[in-house]
């Protein structure tokens, strides 16, 4: 069985696009057009995130300051401090952060802030279009995990398209809530239905 994909060193990208804190104005826009991205992580000499440009930074740096685009360089003109996750990070971490920020992307740091990755929304999707005979396998290594062979045993796992059907007889160690919130919590299902009967 494929391991489930649950943090973000499961789904970043390691090739990175960054730049460094004094790239000007048209070697940032030249980087975004060129490698189709909208933000890129600004470096220290030797590799550490201190900030991020992104195409907007730019429009409104320019817009703001009144200064020729040669004068506007990363430093001036990145987002300070940079939004980062761990490669350890679960998705969940990644997505929230994502969403507090209204951004696209994340530099993925080690623990001294170097650049090791970056994850974007389109990698944190990438766990709901797996195949669904793994899907359905992850949620019936988790049921094994969480309440042991015996009591999932009489659960049947069936997935389609993302949603997961239990049927069955419920596991006598859970009430179907909490089994639906196990279930539910496993990378790339998107819903849940119980079928499930109460063991006389």
């Amino acid at each position: 069985m494929t391991s489930t994909p649950s943090a973000v060193a499961d789904v970043m990208t390691h090739a990175v696009v960054a730049v460094g804190r004094d790239a000007d104005f048209r070697e940032l826009a030249e980087t975004l057009q060129r490698w189709q991205v909208s933000a890129v992580p600004v470096l220290t000499g030797d590799g550490r995130v201190i900030g991020v440009v992104s195409e907007a930074d730019l429009l409104t740096a320019r817009d703001r300051d009144g200064e020729r685009a040669d004068a506007l360089t990363a430093g001036r003109m990145m987002s300070v401090p940079a939004v980062t996750v761990h490669p350890g990070s679960s998705l969940d971490e990644a997505a929230r952060a994502m969403a507090r920020g209204r951004l696209k992307r994340l530099p993925v740091v080690d623990e001294e802030d170097y650049l090791v990755g970056i994850v974007s929304r389109g990698d944190l999707l990438k766990v709901y279009l797996g195949d669904d005979r793994e899907l359905a396998d992850r949620v019936r290594f988790e049921l094994v995990a969480t309440l042991g062979p015996a009591a999932s045993a009489d659960t049947d796992v069936r997935s389609e398209d993302g949603r997961i059907t239990l049927s069955g007889d419920l596991p006598d160690a859970v009430s179907a809530p909490v089994l639906e919130r196990l279930v539910r919590s496993v990378p790339g299902v998107v819903g849940v239905e119980l079928r499930l009967t109460t063991r006389a």
